[in-house]
């Protein structure tokens, strides 16, 4: 009962009180956790990944999504220094593309070069999240945060594909090429500007 009472309290904090100095710490995890989740390009990519690492399954289902996050580390290092990297946002609405049309494969990928696609794109996303870093955000903290929300829609794109393809039987593979399909189209939406 006083776990319920104490996680009800922290929900319900305002979140007024985390303007108060000496909470940057708590500041710079908040904004990187919502980053991933405030831009549909960057959440449709990181789904997508899950999605990609099911239709692999085996080790690829944390190889692919760990590729992702390790390459993400890079851009985002690359972003806060300051390093010019062409055509970012261009390369995310890419990624959501390029990583559900391999999902959609009749042939899956070899996990290496999957691992090597979404690495590619992943520059391209941490990139992002370190160029838009708010100044006031630590970087760990906030690559902390970012880290999380990667691994989460990762996963959710894993738990949902393998859920619905366990409940669809023999239409599986159907299942998780149009979870891809999907993906590669919500990217060509906000590459041409409809989404």
């Amino acid at each position: 009962m006083r776990f319920v009472l104490s996680l009800a309290l922290v929900l319900l904090t305002p979140t007024m009180a985390f303007a108060h100095p000496g909470l940057d710490h708590v500041m710079g995890f908040s904004h990187g956790l919502a980053h991933p989740l405030g831009g549909l390009d960057h959440l449709l990519a990181m789904v997508a990944v899950g999605i990609l690492a099911a239709a692999l399954g085996g080790r690829a289902l944390w190889a692919v999504p760990l590729s992702f996050m390790a390459m993400m580390v890079v851009g985002f290092g690359l972003g806060i220094a300051g390093t010019g990297l062409p055509l970012v946002e261009t390369g995310i609405a890419l990624s959501s593309i390029a990583i559900g049309a391999a999902a959609t494969l009749r042939r899956p990928l070899p996990q290496t070069a999957a691992m090597a696609l979404v690495g590619i794109f992943a520059l391209f996303h941490g990139h992002a999240h370190g160029a838009e870093m708010p100044a006031s955000a630590a970087a760990l903290e906030y690559a902390a945060g970012f880290l999380l929300a990667t691994g989460l829609l990762h996963l959710s794109g894993i738990a949902a594909t393998l859920g619905v393809t366990r409940l669809a039987g023999r239409h599986a593979d159907g299942i998780t090429r149009l979870a891809g399909g999907l993906a590669a189209l919500g990217g060509v939406g906000i590459l041409a500007g409809w989404l």
